[in-house]
């Protein structure tokens, strides 16, 4: 089996590449020139150079590929030019539907993200039946995967075989960047959060959610989608279990909505006239006055997908960051917590 995959050199995508390779698989990347390929260091990929945004170089890219694992996305809570993420996450994904379809492709799974099932509704918690409006998308990184995810049902509706994988929030190694998520993890090991706000968040470990990819390329139905996570915690039981893992404290301090609405707001204005990018995203903040609970139960009666614990996942996730540069001053149990 041959295996196309895009945003290979991110978190997600690099677990999905280490996937395929331990199943056997054949694996091609896409990369662009500027590409950092640190995540696929010693990988037996090969490269195919190109741009989600450039036609001719997916034509390539897709010659004599069986399916496309589409995990690329430009996910930033704050840009200085937002029409970006709409160019990459909407238009690139067309770009690569309609590839994918010109070189015969079996199939092609999506990776959407769980912003476009976790809305409010009621007391029930979300799955993947819920349909939600573009206008319940806060902020342009949601909204460009809402309209990109749009682009792979229609594609799935014209027969093409599209399977879309709707990730939690994952945690664990090689988390480069780091994401928006790792970075809660990062500013925790280095003492820099005396506080939290009353938010949720579904947590996964990543190399479940690269084993959920596999399993919907195998056995998810067309058109379909499928909730890729684990665990719904409370952001303070989320910097609990990270407590345990390294032996740091807790934040005690619940700090109000409109307290970090403010401050993100300050952080933004200050950014901008200094030319940087925002400390406290102000989407950020706004996203999390919503839990973003979901049940996930149907990817495991139909894909068989069985996520481990979350405390693993965030003892990798912690390991990996303290060996990688991320803390300035290691705590001395960290190295006993995550070796167990």
């Amino acid at each position: 089996m041959k295996s196309f995959v895009t945003g290979a050199t991110g978190f997600v995508g690099c677990h999905v590449v280490r996937r395929l390779l331990a199943a056997g698989d054949s694996v091609r990347v896409l990369v662009r020139p500027a590409s950092n390929l640190r995540a696929l260091e010693g990988l037996p990929v090969e490269f195919a150079e190109g741009d989600l945004r450039d036609r001719g170089s997916l034509d390539a890219a897709l010659h004599g590929i069986d399916r496309v694992f589409h995990v690329a996305a430009d996910y930033r809570l704050w840009s200085a030019r937002p029409e970006e993420m709409y160019e990459s996450n909407v238009g690139g994904t067309r770009n690569v539907l309609e590839a994918a379809q010109r070189a015969g492709v079996g199939r092609f799974v999506y990776t959407s993200t769980v912003a476009t099932v976790a809305v409010p509704r009621g007391d029930a918690l979300p799955n993947e039946e819920t349909r939600a409006k573009v206008g319940e998308m806060i902020g342009h990184y949601k909204r460009s995967k809402f309209l990109a995810e749009e682009e792979a049902m229609t594609a799935a509706s014209t027969g093409f075989s599209v399977v879309i994988v709707n990730p939690t929030t994952p945690v664990g190694p090689l988390d480069w960047k780091p994401t928006p998520t790792g970075r809660i993890v990062v500013d925790f090991m280095n003492g820099r959060m005396p506080a939290y706000v009353d938010t949720g968040l579904n947590v996964v470990g990543v190399d479940d959610v690269a084993a959920g990819h596999l399993l919907a390329a195998e056995r998810g139905r067309s058109g379909e989608r499928y909730i890729l996570g684990a665990r719904n915690m409370t952001l303070k039981e989320i910097l609990e279990a990270l407590a345990q893992i390294t032996g740091r404290p807790a934040p005690w301090v619940r700090l109000p909505h409109f307290v970090a609405l403010a401050a993100a707001h300050v952080d933004e204005w200050v950014s901008r006239a200094r030319g940087r990018v925002p400390q406290i995203p102000v989407e950020g903040v706004k996203i999390a006055r919503h839990r973003m609970f979901v049940d996930g139960s149907k990817a495991t009666r139909e894909l068989g997908y069985q996520p481990g614990p979350v405390e693993a996942a965030l003892a990798q996730a912690v390991e990996w960051y303290g060996a990688n540069g991320y803390v300035k001053a290691p705590h001395q149990r960290l190295v006993h917590a995550t070796a167990a």
